[in-house]
């Protein structure tokens, strides 16, 4: 039998799958991020600190995102926009699913490459037109994948990885969000 090096840690997701069905407390996560205003529309935003498993965990380095708007907007452009962020994370989130249920599934990849495109009517962020949502319109996630499966096994990969994506789950649902002065 072949040994499948996709760099995922399969067994200790499997194991940590059948801990928390007895544990759901400690299934209990709370992602964090801190933005600070820099000027004009350009952010910094800090990612370091989190909680999971029934306590406070830190990410071994910090991780810095810049935020802005592009020249066409009147902007500096020292970041990518906000809402092409949540390609990113559907891109990355994606992406880990089909590395993750292809080690579990004995696949060998070779290469993994999404391509994502969020179409966005900006008449809405404007105020241009009130009958225009502010957000994506629709997003297509395009994936080209060389992996020793089928095009059918390929495209079950991807359709797990769907299944259990939370930045999929998040965009495709419901998600409540509270906004506060403090």
């Amino acid at each position: 039998m072949t040994t499948v090096a996709n760099g995922v840690n399969v067994q200790a997701l499997l194991d940590a799958r059948e801990v928390l069905k007895s544990a759901p407390e400690a299934a209990q996560f709370v992602w964090r991020a801190s933005s600070k205003w820099q000027n004009g529309v350009h952010s910094t935003t800090t990612v370091k600190e989190f909680f999971g498993l029934g306590q406070e965990q830190t990410h071994r380095n910090e991780a810095v995102f810049d935020a802005d708007h592009p020249e066409v907007f009147a902007a500096e452009d020292n970041g990518i926009t906000p809402i092409e962020y949540l390609l990113v994370g559907l891109a990355a989130c994606l992406t880990a699913g089909v590395a993750s249920v292809a080690q579990n599934r004995g696949i060998q990849l070779r290469s993994v490459e999404a391509t994502l495109e969020g179409t966005h009517d900006i008449r809405g962020i404007l105020g241009a037109d009130s009958d225009v949502r502010n957000g994506f319109n629709d997003i297509k996630v395009t994936f080209n994948i060389d992996a020793d499966a089928s095009k059918q096994d390929i495209e079950a990969l991807v359709a797990q990885s769907q299944k259990r994506s939370a930045v999929f789950d998040a965009l495709t649902n419901p998600t409540n969000v509270t906004v506060e002065v403090a």
